[in-house]
């Protein structure tokens, strides 16, 4: 198997990409909005996936947060809140955004399922600080790590609640971003005490199905190499300072912010400890390269494969979502907002 996630062109897989991934056999795929139309297309697009594998285990992505980052959207499907909603109603009832939080999440994620999606790229985990880029912004739980932390343990429990695996990032912590990864790199040069506020959100929930790191390059621990293709950091802040022993993916290897090849780069980024490498465009020439520069999937990678993807199912069906999203909207109206 080769350890990356490769995009899709269009609604349905052309006779290459079929021919391509039957022979790469990747880990996974990434679904974007041109892959998308409505619940009868996309369901059959994840089935044929499935269907050249021969697994109904399979790890089909997306990014599907709520707010701006939203790859399902409406009419077709329900519109949901960005992080900074929960944020506000923690403000007012803690214990009433958690179980807001929670009921969201477990919506959200009953649309994937019944779509044949397993895994979406949520929660945001990176704690918001005032001044800094908004790539993050409002998709941030809050400004305070154990309020992120909190909340994103209910975003966790919402989807696995319908059979969705989560993914926390982005490792170790993209919050005090001065500009936006996917046109350049930044540098974040606050001392390694400061930024244990930063971790601290991912150490707490360390025993997340999976993680993406970012591409940030941090002064105090490496002031060579983007997080993503950073041993040092690998190794001693997300495997040893944070706890992460799942299943870790990059960040999405076209972004501006990493130089090189896309097949170098992802090249790096395994080399550096990830254990697999983000390609979302559909390229066919960079997923070819990427296949040549990989290794074949380690034994330790399969086995986070397999954990991160034991719970998950495709009923989608096992709870009422109206009642779901009802609850989170009256919940939500103790801050005075609309969801």
């Amino acid at each position: 198997m080769t350890p990356a996630i490769f995009g899709l062109s269009g609604l349905v897989l052309s006779a290459e990409e079929r021919a391509f991934f039957r022979e790469a056999d990747p880990a996974g795929y990434i679904i974007f909005g041109r892959n998308v139309e409505n619940r009868e297309q996309l369901r059959a697009l994840t089935d044929s996936l499935r269907a050249i594998h021969g697994r109904d285990r399979l790890l089909i992505t997306i990014d599907q947060e709520g707010g701006r980052v939203q790859r399902m959207k409406p009419p077709v499907w329900n519109a949901y809140p960005p992080g900074a909603a929960f944020d506000r109603l923690y403000d007012v009832a803690p214990a009433s955004a958690i179980e807001a939080a929670r009921a969201n999440a477990e919506a959200l994620a009953m649309d994937l399922a019944e779509v044949g999606i397993t895994c979406t790229h949520a929660p945001v985990l990176d704690v918001r600080v005032e001044g800094a880029h908004d790539v993050i912004g409002d998709r941030a739980l809050g400004h305070e790590p154990m309020r992120v932390a909190a909340l994103g343990r209910a975003v966790l429990d919402g989807l696995a609640r319908a059979g969705v695996a989560g993914t926390v990032k982005h490792m170790p912590g993209h919050g005090r971003s001065a500009c936006d990864t996917h046109k350049e790199l930044p540098t974040v040069t606050e001392s390694a005490d400061l930024l244990e506020i930063d971790i601290a959100p991912f150490r707490a929930l360390n025993d997340a199905p999976s993680a993406m790191t970012g591409h940030l390059k941090f002064t105090a621990w490496d002031s060579e190499n983007p997080a993503t293709q950073s041993p040092t950091i690998i190794r001693e802040i997300i495997r040893g300072k944070i706890g992460f022993d799942g299943l870790l993916m990059s960040d999405d290897l076209d972004m501006e912010a990493l130089s090189g090849s896309v097949p170098d780069r992802a090249a790096r980024a395994l080399a550096a400890g990830c254990d697999i490498a983000l390609n979302c465009w559909a390229r066919m020439e960079d997923m070819v390269g990427i296949c040549e520069s990989l290794p074949a999937m380690s034994e330790k990678t399969a086995a986070r494969l397999d954990r991160a993807l034991s719970f998950t199912r495709l009923d989608g069906a096992t709870g009422d979502q109206a009642a779901l999203i009802a609850k989170r909207d009256a919940l939500l109206a103790l801050t005075g907002h609309a969801a």
